[in-house]
């Protein structure tokens, strides 16, 4: 296969695969949203989910979560991990939200960008799946898939986002970043990766990734 050929047979295994792409972090409005992507930082969105209710039922606005202190908000979120940071970047930018932007998530990644704890990945996250504007947040899973399918280098989350878009149509990026997540978690995973399973690596793959998962498989 060219290039264009896979690209198109990635396009049409994750459709066939994963139809529907529910947004995996439970949320009800852009707010309740970024608060949880930045909770889902080096965490999964199980834990984030069994959180975010404990959180948001004190507070699921930038006006209450200012009524509690850095410590509280800690407390709660602890279970999800870097709790320290988490807690000042939730407060910190709930209090810019307030001064600055009436209350509301911007809808712009500079703006967003602009928030305490609040990176491009997570801006992206809100821009996709908050506003639908097009984006291609790259996590871990994405990372590693593009350079298991050779389609990028794998040098850099920043390259890969480069990558992806340039090959994908702007139109489904919002829908193929969350299908490219769904595989990598249930076909290929950073651990426990079995390559009979993983049917777009073997197709498609990148040689010296599957020459050394044989390597491995053999000891």
């Amino acid at each position: 296969m060219n290039k264009t050929e896979k690209v198109q047979f990635v396009i049409d295994t994750l459709e066939r695969l994963y139809p529907e792409t529910p947004i995996p972090l439970d949320h009800k409005d852009p707010y309740t949203l970024l608060i949880a992507v930045l909770m889902s930082a080096q965490s999964t969105d199980e834990r984030v989910n069994i959180i975010t209710p404990l959180l948001f039922e004190r507070a699921d606005n930038p006006y209450d979560m200012v009524q509690l202190s850095v410590e509280e908000i800690r407390e709660i979120i602890k279970p999800v991990g870097l709790s320290p940071m988490k807690s000042k970047g939730i407060y910190g930018l709930s209090k810019i939200l307030i001064e600055k932007h009436n209350g509301e998530v911007p809808q712009s990644f500079e703006d967003l960008e602009a928030l305490p704890a609040v990176g491009h990945k997570t801006a992206s996250v809100v821009m996709a799946q908050a506003f639908n504007v097009p984006a291609f947040p790259v996590d871990t899973h994405i990372h590693r898939l593009m350079y298991r399918w050779n389609l990028s280098n794998g040098k850099s989350i920043a390259q890969t986002e480069k990558d992806a878009k340039r090959l994908f149509p702007k139109e489904i990026w919002n829908k193929l970043h969350l299908q490219i997540i769904f595989y990598g978690r249930e076909y290929s995973p950073a651990r426990g990766w079995n390559l009979d399973n993983d049917i777009i690596t073997n197709a498609i793959g990148r040689k010296t990734v599957i020459a050394e998962y044989n390597k491995k498989k053999k000891k």
